[in-house]
């Protein structure tokens, strides 16, 4: 009765379905990734009525998930995905599990069955059609999960999504919501906020001064200091900042898989990525430096190798990590600082200049000069040296080489591009040999790892940065995962330059198998197969071109770069079947001592600090 007087009054009763729609926009969201289902019927048709906000269909709620992660990375934002109840909120648990792995702030949004239709604690299966508990199966991939039961709580539960989904280490929430509840009226002057900051322990994380201090003395002091840059730096929002402090320092530094983006690789000092595909030249780096400086990075195995006690052994090392579960996890630490990073980099240049360096970097710096010569993986390097097409035009009668392939695609896609991979070998051929400059980004997919993240990532991006240049590079088979969110692609017109690289396999575990299973390799190619993705593109209405030689690849990409940004294209290139991913760092092993393996005398040469014993 209350809220019919205060409609009839013209007071601010309205749905909550709408109130939530219009929560959204309040918070600065264009865009609503989804797949449509009964569930979320109401919602759907909110977002229906507003011009100031879209809904995206996908043809996956998988994808839809990757498309929000894609989207918030490329603009710093939350992004938002929905599903209906059961199957299609289950099958938003990969793209969920990536950002929550990736710190990725997202809020997703799934329909339930009415209240009154679900089971609570009944021991019975399941009560309504299509009912899942899905707020039990996502709370182990979520900062914060709910089902909500009534609807005057949703202002609250809107706001403490969003603070929780920003706040401290970034990631995802899910709101469960019934479609009685979103169908209900709302009156949003009398609902409750979300005032309780002590909820996320991580808001009141203070930075101390003190230690800052400390982490520059035993940088300033150090013979051979080495920055880590991972993926915390991004998600803080302090590349500006380190790339500022870097310039002004002069440091060397090196990248997490997730940290590739926040150092231009024209950075005189970038040594790039280390790790189990790295660069040989930057595991060395990290293995002979006397003091290391870890921004954002977990340290995961990937980075330190199977044997962490070995990693930067001869060096006092400084974490510096919002997520205090991380600290020290993995490896010895001889200053551990939690907070975030932006303060951290800021306060840190403030304090930089308050002593004189100590430490003569030259000899370091030399050293680390010569690794990169004598170790090349890409030509780039971290030089900041022009990439020598014709060089390149001379191997026309080889194979097109991976490395040099990703270091001409940079070089084609420009300063400006947002570039986003799939998982696979040719991620980490980007990763090792794709320039990032200016104000260009890579979305590497990380902790989830999941094939299939790449393509409607690029749909997020494109929405997130209309008019910026945005490309997807991937495999053969993670192309495949989520190929039918090309018809997205087309039914948007987004102007999304596809690089498939194509070597009829599924090339990561073959090179696995290949070292362990003496070649056989069941599934990988025996019992896998491909279709030719031009005619794909081509059956979505998708312009379409194959390279097999460096002409051809040169001419392709010489085209991409004159014209202006338009239509969707799939370039698929041929790449050799049995290509592998070099250097590799085996199991047991290093980090410096990777594949192909160098003889003992020449690795003891290039150690400072006492080369290991064989494991």
């Amino acid at each position: 009765m209350e809220n019919r007087r205060r409609a009839v009054e013209g007071m601010a009763v309205m749905k909550a379905a709408k109130y939530i729609v219009d929560y959204l926009v309040r918070q600065g969201v264009t865009h609503v990734f989804e797949m449509a289902g009964g569930a979320i019927a109401h919602l759907l048709d909110a977002l229906a009525e507003r011009e100031d906000i879209a809904a995206v269909s996908m043809h996956h709620e998988q994808a839809a998930a990757f498309a929000a992660e894609g989207y918030a990375r490329a603009s710093g934002k939350v992004g938002v995905a929905m599903a209906t109840s059961g199957p299609g909120a289950l099958n938003l648990l990969t793209g969920i599990g990536s950002c929550y792995f990736d710190s990725v702030p997202c809020v997703f949004l799934t329909g339930q069955v009415n209240t009154y239709e679900f089971k609570f604690d009944d021991p019975v299966r399941q009560n309504g059609f299509q009912e899942t508990d899905i707020v039990s199966v996502a709370r182990p991939l979520t900062k914060y999960a709910t089902l909500v039961t009534d609807a005057s709580r949703l202002r609250f539960e809107l706001e403490k999504a969003w603070a929780i989904a920003r706040s401290g280490r970034p990631g995802p929430v899910l709101l469960d919501i019934p479609m009685n509840v979103q169908r209900e009226d709302v009156d949003p002057e009398l609902m409750e906020g979300y005032s309780d900051l002590a909820e996320e322990e991580e808001i009141g994380c203070t930075l101390s001064v003190e230690e800052v201090r400390q982490a520059a003395a035993m940088l300033r002091g150090a013979s051979r200091p080495m920055v880590l840059v991972g993926g915390g730096v991004r998600s803080a929002g302090a590349v500006r900042e380190l790339r500022a402090w870097l310039a002004e320092t002069g440091i060397p530094a090196v990248c997490s898989l997730m940290g590739l983006d926040a150092i231009e690789t024209d950075y005189e000092w970038n040594l790039g990525l280390i790790g189990s595909y790295g660069h040989r030249y930057a595991n060395l780096a990290v293995a002979n430096c006397d003091c290391l400086l870890v921004l954002g990075s977990r340290l995961d195995t990937r980075q330190t190798g199977t044997r962490p006690e070995t990693f930067a052994r001869g060096a006092k090392i400084i974490q510096v990590e919002i997520d205090r579960a991380e600290l020290g996890r993995k490896v010895k630490l001889d200053l551990a600082i939690r907070g975030h990073l932006k303060p951290f980099m800021s306060t840190l240049a403030a304090v930089w200049g308050e002593e004189a360096q100590k430490g003569d970097w030259l000899p370091w710096k030399d050293r680390l000069t010569r690794y990169r010569k004598r170790y090349p993986t890409g030509t780039f390097g971290g030089s900041g040296s022009k990439i020598d097409s014709s060089r390149l035009m001379k191997a026309s009668d080889r194979d097109i080489d991976p490395n040099r392939l990703m270091e001409r695609l940079g070089e084609a896609l420009g300063t400006d591009a947002v570039i986003c991979l799939d998982v696979g070998q040719h991620q980490m051929w980007a990763s090792q040999s794709l320039p990032v400059e200016g104000e260009a980004r890579l979305l590497n997919a990380g902790g989830m790892g999941a094939m299939g993240f790449g393509l409607p990532a690029a749909i997020g991006a494109a929405f997130a940065l209309p008019g910026r240049r945005i490309a997807l590079v991937a495999g053969d088979g993670g192309m495949q995962v989520n190929i039918q969110e090309l018809q997205t692609v087309v039914h948007w017109r987004l102007p999304i330059s596809f690089f498939v690289l194509n070597n009829r396999s599924l090339g990561m575990v073959r090179q696995f198998q290949d070292l362990y299973f003496a070649g056989r390799q069941a599934s990988t190619v025996s019992g896998y197969s491909c279709p030719d993705f031009v005619k794909v593109a081509e059956a979505y209405g998708v312009a379409g071109a194959r390279a097999a030689s460096w002409p051809e690849l040169n001419r392709l990409l010489e085209s991409l770069t004159a014209a202006c940004i338009g239509d969707p294209f799939v370039a698929e290139i041929a790449v050799s079947p049995n290509a592998a991913v070099h250097p590799k760092l085996g199991v047991s092993r290093p980090i410096e001592d990777m594949e192909p393996l160098l003889s003992r005398r020449e690795l003891h040469r290039q150690m400072i600090v006492p080369p290991l014993e064989e494991p």
